[in-house]
């Protein structure tokens, strides 16, 4: 059993109050101040890793049900259980018709997770029906917010989440667990002197989308002693050219596994590329596996760094 999954069992064995903050709350998503007078009842999450963090709280009672990719939440059973009965309501991005006809009272998305700027579905467009929006904070680069991602973004979104729904104690006892995790991995990799260069391969082969030094995998690559090749790149998911990152040379390439490509052909795709031969992760066959969940903000962000740590410097 991972540390992860005896922590949230934990949780749910434990029962915890209902009502761990007074109301009304108020929090800040990205450049707004919402309050709640009362917890929501009909919440409905975007994307695998936003349904992650709600059941990482304990939250499934609370959710309508989600929209996004229907298989990625199904495979979110191996941790969360409660997956398997949440409703998927739509496939995509949610229309503002599908989120009114199901009386839904509080979305929790992200730009670019599930809602776009200028959009049909935003804070502002649902604000007129009365629904509230809860920004994912990594996401709030996409209003201009300039602001390097640390895991203090994720404390901060599930603060606010437990906050909103009157679960704090939840919130807090898996940021203690985090935390003392990742100050495991601190120590570990302090001892090192060298910091491998990583390219994170998300998809792409005439032009691949990477990782800037905006993006969660920045903190993940920093927080396990590794070096994001695009860690100057002044935002979150990007597209680069091909030469760059030759130029680069990249240690080691870590795979997103997800998508219509397979994690195993883009490693054969690098590795036959004939321009490629010289990148020293190429040469040397060092390629991690990591999913979606792993590298995008939610609870599984943890065991991320534990694994790359692991990869980089030996178990």
């Amino acid at each position: 059993m991972t540390r992860l999954f005896a922590t949230l069992a934990a949780l749910c064995l434990t029962t915890l109050p209902a009502t761990g903050a007074d109301f009304p709350v108020t929090v800040t998503s990205c450049d707004r101040q919402i309050s709640f007078d009362a917890p929501p009842e009909r919440a409905i999450a975007h994307g695998s890793n936003l349904v992650e963090i709600m059941l990482a709280l304990g939250l499934e009672d609370r959710m309508l049900g989600y929209s996004g990719r229907i298989e990625r939440v199904q495979a979110a059973t191996d941790l969360f259980p409660a997956a398997a009965a949440l409703r998927p309501l739509q496939r995509d991005y949610p229309t503002l018709e599908v989120l009114l006809e199901e009386e839904t009272d509080f979305y929790f998305a992200g730009w670019s997770y599930g809602m776009r700027v200028g959009g049909e579905v935003t804070p502002d467009s649902l604000a007129r029906f009365g629904i509230p929006v809860y920004e994912l904070s990594e996401s709030c680069i996409r209003l201009g917010q300039k602001n390097r991602p640390g895991f203090d973004y994720l404390f901060r979104d599930l603060e606010n989440l437990a906050a909103i729904f009157g679960v704090t104690e939840r919130a807090d006892a898996l940021i203690a667990d985090y935390r003392a995790r990742l100050d495991r991995v601190a120590q570990k990799v302090a001892a090192q002197d060298q910091r491998p260069r990583i390219f994170i391969y998300d998809s792409g082969d005439k032009v691949p989308i990477t990782a800037g030094g905006y993006a969660m995998p920045q903190a993940i690559m920093e927080a396990a002693g590794g070096t994001n090749i695009a860690g100057d790149i002044q935002n979150s998911w990007v597209r680069i050219d091909w030469e760059t990152v030759a130029e680069r040379d990249p240690q080691v390439v870590v795979i997103v596994d997800y998508g219509e490509v397979t994690a195993a052909e883009k490693i054969a795709f690098m590795k036959d590329h004939p321009a490629f031969a010289h990148i020293a992760a190429i040469r040397d066959d060092r390629f991690l596996v990591l999913g979606y969940d792993d590298l995008t903000p939610g609870p599984r962000n943890i065991l991320a760094v534990e694994r790359l740590a692991d990869f980089l410097h030996g178990g």
